[in-house]
């Protein structure tokens, strides 16, 4: 099987590349990547107009299997973020049963093989059920697949517990993704502020994100051990991280597009479906995290898939549940809020969304290079089109995004060297 990408703009980030060029790919590998390539192909596809990037890696989603089928599946969602340009994504353990036992987590792995349309590589978590009492057998469940460890969406509240947890990861040569969040002050439905106060809500402090996110940096800055801050979303964890970054820290941390293209203001327009953990903030802090992805503070952008049913995002807004879908408007969002407005340039898209969470990750992935797995997304940065409720590929629809008009769109999802989505 052989296919050939004729007059496509390839973006790579490692290389510095950012030039037309046809990429010949056979049995699941780059062969060829130069000017006019003549061989012949069994699938040709003329990128005339598009721009060709290695496989986008979301580090954190959530697909709900097992346990909450009803919200996602491993197949609905794998096949919701190749919709969206991903070629590897990396779910959390949040799932019913949790895998924080080798047979569990290698049941996750052999079902994602079996019904996944693209690279899973989920991850353990660090407490057993997630309960924040004892710690998972961190080497078993490494051996058996475990791409990191996290309980994330439960804080790990005990320090001692995440210490230990931190630098047991660090030895793996692995690390722990930790959700910061201070239950004392974390209360309430959105960000504490104006709007809150209109809607009649209690507000979120955003202490409750800092006060963790300060410890984790503390705990990583004292040991000398890499610490990965989840989905930040306030101006002060931003400059926290960028101050320890300074001193020579070993912390690395990841944001989300709606915390770069939305405030808590979208809550007075989505309701519900602008409601997530941490949630949205002020312009602010928009701002912040904008500037943190500008100067290398953030090291990658992650979706935070968070499937919902209808049902329970129809509930009033201080019992629905967190989260939103994010798989299929990433792309979009990372277009109109960073790349054209002049943040940063499509070579800096690649490293904060390929690149860095290769490295991150320890997975030999992230470049286009002439002899790697052939993992690439092919989009159009101009294709203009309405995020429709009824295209969402995704078994749940719980997204802010809906109804907008979004710019940049995924043409061809190519995974192992398989075209496994085309639009």
């Amino acid at each position: 099987m052989s296919i050939l990408l004729k007059n496509g703009t390839v973006i790579d980030y490692k290389n510095s590349i950012f030039k037309q060029y046809d990429i010949l790919i056979e049995d699941n590998i780059i062969k060829t990547i130069a000017k006019n390539i003549t061989e012949t192909a069994d699938t040709i596809l003329d990128c005339t107009g598009l721009y060709i990037m290695p496989g986008m890696i979301d580090m954190h989603c959530h697909l709900r299997e097992p346990g909450y089928e009803y919200k996602e599946t491993i197949q609905s969602g794998s096949k919701s973020a190749v919709a969206g340009g991903f070629t590897t994504i990396c779910p959390m353990p949040n799932t019913k049963p949790t895998p924080d036992s080798a047979i569990i987590l290698q049941q996750i792995i052999e079902k994602a093989k079996k019904d996944g349309v693209c690279n899973i590589l989920p991850y353990a978590s660090v407490t057993k059920g997630e309960k924040g009492e004892e710690l998972v057998n961190f080497e078993e469940l490494k051996q058996v697949g475990a791409i990191a460890f996290s309980d994330d969406g439960i804080p790990v509240t005990n320090s001692k517990l995440m210490r230990e947890a931190i630098i047991k990861a660090d030895s793996l040569g692995t690390f722990v993704a930790s959700h910061c969040e201070e239950k004392s002050v974390a209360t309430g439905a959105i960000n504490n502020g104006e709007i809150a106060k209109k809607l009649g809500v209690e507000g979120v402090l955003p202490e409750a994100e800092e006060i963790m996110a300060a410890r984790e940096i503390v705990i990583s800055e004292t040991n000398n051990v890499r610490a990965h801050i989840c989905h930040i979303s306030t101006k002060t964890t931003k400059n926290m991280v960028r101050d320890a970054k300074r001193r020579g820290v070993p912390i690395t941390c990841e944001t989300c597009p709606h915390y770069f293209s939305f405030t808590v203001e979208e809550v007075l327009n989505s309701g519900t479906n602008a409601k997530m953990n941490p949630p949205l903030r002020e312009e602010k802090d928009r701002q912040a995290i904008i500037e943190g992805l500008k100067e290398g503070t953030i090291d990658c952008i992650i979706t935070d898939h968070a499937p919902h049913s209808i049902e329970e995002k129809e509930k009033e807004l201080s019992n629905a549940p967190n989260g939103i879908i994010g798989f299929e408007t990433a792309l979009s969002a990372e277009i109109m809020n960073l790349v054209d407005p002049g943040h940063i340039s499509y070579l800096d898209l690649v490293k904060l969304t390929s690149y860095n969470p290769a490295k991150l990750l320890k997975i030999d992935k992230g470049t286009l290079e002439e002899g790697k797995i052939a993992d690439i997304t092919i989009f159009n940065p101009n294709e203009e089109y309405i995020y429709h409720k009824e295209k969402i590929v995704s078994k749940s629809k719980n997204s802010p995004f809906i109804g907008k008009k979004l710019k940049g769109k995924v043409k061809y999802t190519i995974v192992n060297g398989k075209i496994v989505y085309k639009n």
